[in-house]
């Protein structure tokens, strides 16, 4: 009984998950209660907590992948990769599988009554039960290729089902005939939310729809290209839906776009999302064991029990010439990003984890060779674009090949250190054009020629263009020389860059001469940011670049900056050194991340909250946020048949803050193991469900207790043991 085997369901102590690696967390989250929740992941993962996530127990229940989660009253039922759906109660009940009838994944379950539940999986199945899951029966059979993902029933008769291929069923009579919905999208549906009145459907690349009872639906436009993963809510006017890099959005003061983004400290995808109440949520991500919870009905979010995070920046990539900001990503597949370093192209196909150099800039004459600003066309991937230094003169120029060859486009000088071109995010046929010394230039083909149309405004030395979102006719740009005696200005114009009006001129005598870079999110149009160098003042704009204001100043001088692509609650700034300040609360706070290497900064990109990727003059860099996990209960079995039931004295005693409980088991049987304070009362359940007959080894961390005596109890076929430990803090 010394030996332990390897069959070893959680550890108790720290478990670090890094959000770089996948099929480490959680699938599914549920809380039929303010107390009671339920997290379920791969390779039988199960996380519990009774207190509303103060602690969590972590405990195994075979290798069975689980894929959803569902719960009505005080019963809980999560679907696995094995075609069952297991149940189980609130608290520590045991964990049973029900087989569907289906070998295939069971990805959606859900309930309307403590008996009537639904299921839906892989190749189109979908199952009926009504009694309580212990049997299904076949409903559906789809196209037998259409995979199912989510399900919802707002009542027992009416239902809706969606997956692959922009699939969507409805039914009005309990699953018994199923009418296919026209969704008017080929993406995949991964999630599905019936109210009384309607549902809401959501998908891949930011697909979300209306559904209203008529036979098509309607299009939301989320303004992400992230998927969306889970919808949840208790009535259609308080809805939450998660997805992406851990941003959760709510439709709450009538935001029929889900403009309203909640707080929260996951930068991690989010794939699942529970309300026990309109206050009380909890969500996971399939890369943490990390779960968070909200008390406030979204207005912000917590790590639970202990669990902590902890960001910092990784080298991924080495190049010289790095200036400006030559990150760019694919229209067409959002793990892959491109750069150039001097005149040389590197492409990452795995989020910048890793790069190859698949090409140099070159030009019809002359030579180049550092890149300022580059892109590839989201309307032709064979399309590059890029404004390079160059002799006899700076270029802007177009290969129209992947880079194969390369024509001049364009030979004007252009800002020894700034951005000056930029693709119009609304009509990525329009290219702008700013070279030092005045004139605006505009493209209307796709950067195959450029012309004046700005009467040679007379501006100095641009630094960034920002078109703002939505309309092309409104468009800034930052002006400014480095190391003048003269402030920098931001200039504005309303009808697609005829007519230029100052707006923001920086603070005389603030060292101020530069604004390097500006940055505005789809999310408010209202909103901008803008960088300052070598002041360490940022400026920001609520009223459409009208006006700017100091914000938060920073120990450094700034220099890039960008908006997350999925969540505005998050801006990242960096500086012309190794620092960068990212906020996550929209700006309330900021917190400052020095990067370990790659010289002065370049360029900054954000693709989503946990998505951040900083191209220095020398090197590139992505940011790396991990999280720190405590559960608080992990049980091992051990080997050897016992003689009888016993339970052992726990070692170490006096302890702090885990201790080890032994019991053996006789046969096998309902066990329950509870510690109890001084006056009596439960502090915590530590074992209740079915067991086997053998050995078997607690390790309970007291962390969240305070000093003192406590006794634990073990109940089972008729016998009680009760023992005496003492934790000493």
């Amino acid at each position: 009984m010394e030996k332990y085997l390897k069959i070893v369901t959680s550890l108790f102590i720290l478990a670090l998950f890094t959000c770089n690696a996948f099929s480490q967390g959680l699938n599914a989250i549920v809380a039929p209660d303010n107390s009671n929740v339920l997290a379920a992941g791969d390779n039988g993962k199960i996380l519990r907590s009774n207190n509303g996530g103060s602690t969590w127990s972590r405990t195994t229940n075979g290798t069975v992948n689980f894929k959803s989660a569902a719960s009505f009253g005080s019963n809980i039922w999560i679907g696995g990769n094995d075609g069952k759906v297991y149940k189980t109660t609130s608290g520590n009940s045991p964990i049973t599988g029900y087989f569907t009838g289906s070998i295939n994944s069971i990805n959606g379950v859900c309930f309307v009554s403590s008996l009537v539940g639904y299921a839906c999986g892989d190749a189109g199945v979908v199952y009926k039960t009504t009694d309580g899951g212990l049997t299904w029966a076949p409903k559906f059979n789809g196209s037998g290729s259409e995979n199912l993902y989510g399900i919802s029933f707002k009542d027992a008769n009416n239902g809706i089902i969606v997956g692959n291929n922009g699939a969507a069923y409805v039914t009005v009579n309990g699953g018994d005939n199923w009418t296919a919905i026209a969704t008017g999208t080929a993406r995949k549906l991964l999630t599905v939310k019936y109210f009384a009145s309607n549902a809401f459907i959501g998908g891949e690349w930011g697909t979300l729809l209306n559904y209203t009872g008529v036979p098509n639906t309607s299009v939301i436009k989320s303004r992400t290209r992230s998927d969306i993963k889970c919808i949840t809510g208790l009535d259609n006017a308080n809805v939450h839906l998660v997805g992406g890099g851990g941003f959760i959005r709510n439709n709450t003061a009538s935001s029929a776009e889900f403009l309203n983004f909640e707080q929260n400290p996951m930068m991690a995808n989010l794939v699942g999302i529970s309300f026990s109440d309109l206050n009380t949520g909890f969500a996971v991500s399939s890369l943490t064991d990390a779960i968070i919870k909200t008390s406030n009905a979204g207005t912000s979010w917590e790590l639970t029990a202990g669990a902590t995070r902890s960001i910092s920046w990784v080298s991924k990539l080495s190049g010289s010439g790095g200036i400006g900001n030559n990150l760019c990503l694919n229209p067409n597949n959002r793990d892959e990003m491109y750069v150039v370093y001097g005149k040389n192209m590197y492409r990452s196909m795995n989020r910048g984890e890793t790069w190859t150099n698949f090409g140099t800039v070159g030009a019809t004459s002359g030579t180049v060779s550092n890149a300022h600003s580059f892109y590839v066309s989201p309307l032709d991937t064979n399309i590059l674009m890029c404004a390079i230094e160059g002799s006899p003169t700076d270029k802007v120029v177009r290969s129209t090949n992947y880079g194969a060859t390369w024509t001049t486009i364009l030979s004007i000088n252009f800002s020894n250190y700034g951005m000056p071109l930029e693709n119009d995010q609304n009509n990525p046929n329009l290219w702008y054009y700013a070279p030092d010394g005045g004139g605006f230039y505009k493209s209307t083909d796709n950067g195959a020629t450029f012309t004046e149309i700005s009467g040679a405004y007379p501006f100095r030395s641009p630094c960034d263009i920002l078109v703002a979102w939505e309309d092309s006719q409104t468009i800034f740009i930052a002006d400014g020389i480095t190391s003048a005696s003269q402030p920098a200005d931001i200039f504005k114009t309303t009808n697609g860059g005829v007519n230029w009006v100052k707006v923001h001129t920086n603070p005389s005598g603030a060292g101020a001469s530069e604004i390097p870079s500006m940055c505005n999110t789809a999310f408010d149009l209202k909103q901008g940011f803008a960088t300052n160098w070598s002041s360490s003042s940022r400026y920001k704009s609520t009223n459409g670049g009208n006006n700017w204001t100091a914000i938060q100043s920073t120990s450094f001088s700034g220099w890039n900056s960008d908006y997350c692509r999925e969540d505005p609650t998050i801006t990242l700034s960096g500086n012309y050194g190794q620092n960068s300040s990212l906020t996550t609360n929209g700006g309330t706070t900021w917190t400052e991340y020095p990067l370990p290497s790659g010289g002065c900064g370049a360029g900054i990109i954000v693709p989503e909250r946990g998505y951040l990727v900083a191209m220095q003059c020398s090197g590139l860099l992505k940011m790396n946020v991990t999280y720190t996990v405590i559960t608080n209960v992990s049980e091992q079995t051990l080997s050897g048949i016992p003689t009888k039931y016993d339970l052992y004295q726990n070692y170490p005693n006096p302890f702090n803050p885990s201790t080890e409980i032994r019991y053996d088991i006789l046969n096998a049987g309902n066990v329950t193991l509870k510690v109890y304070d001084q006056a009596g009362k439960e502090v915590n359940t530590l074992v209740n469900g079915l067991k086997s007959a053998g050995s078997y080894s607690i390790k309970f961390d007291a962390s969240s207790l305070s000093s003192g005596v406590y006794y634990y109890t073990l109940e089972t076929a008729g016998n009680t043991f009760t023992k005496k430990m003492i934790l000493v803090k």
